[in-house]
C-alpha cells in the first residue's frame, strides 16, 4: 500500500503542494506503481489526486485489466471535520496555499471503477467493496474471504 503522507516523507520529500508538485507526485507514484505491478504484486494507492489528467497519465502506465480507480466521495466539510492534522483550518486561514477542497479544485472522476461514499459508509463496508471489486476482476481469489486475510497478504 502506498500512502500519500508516507511517500511525501521519502520519495517526494522535495515536493510541496503546488499544482506542479502535485503533478510530479502523481508521476512518481505512477512509475513506482508500475514497477511494483511489473514485479507481480498488488499495489493499493491512497492519494489525493485532484487532477484528471494526472490520474489518466498514471492509468496509462498500468495494463487496463489491472488499474482500478476508486473514488472516495466525501464533501470537503466532512473531510475538514475528520482532519487530524488541522490542514483544512490552516488552508482556510490562508496558511496553506493550493489545498484541495479549500483553495484548490478537485476534478471528480468521470468513470471510476468504484465509487465509495466515505461520508456515510463505515470503513469496513468500504473495504469490503474494494475487496469485492478485486475478487470480481480476478485479482484476488474468492476463498480469501476476510479483509484481515487480504491485509495480511498486502503487508
Amino acid at each position: 500500500m502506498l500512502d500519500g503522507d508516507n511517500i511525501r516523507h521519502g520519495l517526494s520529500a522535495d515536493l510541496g503542494f503546488t499544482p506542479a508538485d502535485r503533478v510530479e507526485q502523481l508521476r512518481r507514484i505512477g512509475e513506482l506503481s508500475r514497477l511494483i505491478h511489473d514485479a507481480g504484486m498488488i499495489v493499493l494507492c491512497a492519494f489525493v489526486s485532484p487532477i484528471r489528467a494526472s490520474r489518466a497519465r498514471v492509468r496509462s502506465l498500468i495494463p487496463p485489466s489491472s488499474f482500478f480507480e476508486v473514488y472516495c466521495q466525501c464533501p470537503s466539510s466532512v473531510c475538514a471535520e475528520r482532519d487530524p492534522k488541522g490542514f483544512y483550518a490552516k488552508a482556510k486561514a490562508g496558511q496553506i496555499k493550493d489545498y484541495t477542497g479549500v483553495n484548490a479544485p478537485y476534478e471528480a472522476p468521470e468513470a471510476p471503477e468504484l465509487t465509495l461514499d466515505t461520508a456515510t459508509s463505515p470503513e469496513q463496508q468500504c473495504a469490503e467493496q474494494v475487496i469485492d471489486l478485486l475478487r470480481n476482476r480476478d485479482i484476488i481469489r474468492r476463498d480469501d474471504t476476510s479483509p484481515a486475510a487480504i491485509k495480511e497478504k498486502l503487508t
